[in-house]
């Protein structure tokens, strides 16, 4: 029997849930919230740990439990190179992903103190996080309203590509693609629905490049924002390490055959 740890403070989230659910067939499950006070990682091992959390305690716990041989899923490292948006940039760049050009800025307000926008830009946190900044600025006002809320927010910016105004979500897990269109928060309309994507439908040679991405970053379970550039070809725009994934039909299976894999092939290795 394996033991498979879930590292979140909610373990009820839909795609842990169904994974669970279908691990507890004939093996054991156990939740893991990194907030909690005690000491997680010094207690009995799971054989395998899906590091759902981002938070700095998460990856310390993370950390603390590689360094005692256990595998978790994404590694501490890659997950927290997905929250630094600058250095996602600059590993994006040298592996030759298309990647929109970012820049960084100290602060919003260093940013806001400059000449301002050319052009639209989109204006991030350079630090991914829950409720982060992600927005479209037109105009040197804007950037100023902007930074009034926000000047000590640490920031990147890209230019605002033209497109449909539909953003690609795709998503992997052990190298399986699952994807949809969502509108985008940027959208004058505003974030919409969730429409799922066969990938099969996806622009020829876009599920390759989600693949590409996980070998680049190190990354078993993952996301890719793409969206289509005024001449059709892909543009990455954002990678989040273990996303939420929900509502895609076969995703929990995928999760749970990886999480057994890797840990048969830790026992194989020791």
């Amino acid at each position: 029997m394996t033991t498979v740890g879930l590292i979140t403070p909610e373990p009820d989230h839909p795609l842990l849930a169904a994974t669970a659910e279908l691990l507890r067939r004939e093996h054991r499950v156990v939740a893991v919230d990194p907030e909690g006070a005690g000491p997680a990682d010094r207690g009995p091992l799971a054989d395998v740990y899906l590091l759902k959390a981002r938070t700095p305690r998460a990856l310390a716990l993370a950390r603390g439990l590689e360094a005692r041989g256990v595998p978790v899923l994404n590694s501490a490292g890659a997950t927290a190179l997905c929250q630094d948006r600058t250095a996602m940039a600059q590993r994006a760049a040298a592996a030759g992903l298309p990647f929109s050009a970012t820049r960084t800025f100290g602060t919003l307000a260093e940013l806001a103190a400059d000449a301002g926008p050319a052009g639209p830009l989109v204006v991030k946190s350079r630090h991914s996080r829950r409720r982060d900044l992600v927005a479209r600025v037109d105009s040197p006002v804007q950037l100023r309203e902007l930074a009034h809320e926000w000047a000590d927010e640490p920031v990147v910016t890209q230019e605002f590509a033209e497109n449909s105004g539909w953003d690609h979500k795709v998503w992997v897990i052990d190298g399986r693609v699952f994807a949809a269109l969502r509108r985008s928060e940027l959208s004058p309309e505003g974030r919409g629905p969730t429409l799922p994507l066969a990938s099969g439908q996806l622009p020829s040679g876009w599920a390759e490049l989600a693949v590409d991405v996980g070998e680049v970053f190190g990354l078993d379970v993952y996301g890719v924002d793409v969206i289509a550039t005024g001449g059709g070809a892909p543009l990455i725009v954002d990678i989040n390490a273990f996303p939420g994934i929900r509502g895609q039909a076969g995703a929990p299976e995928a999760l749970a055959a990886l999480a057994l894999r890797r840990a048969r092939e830790a026992v194989a290795a020791a």
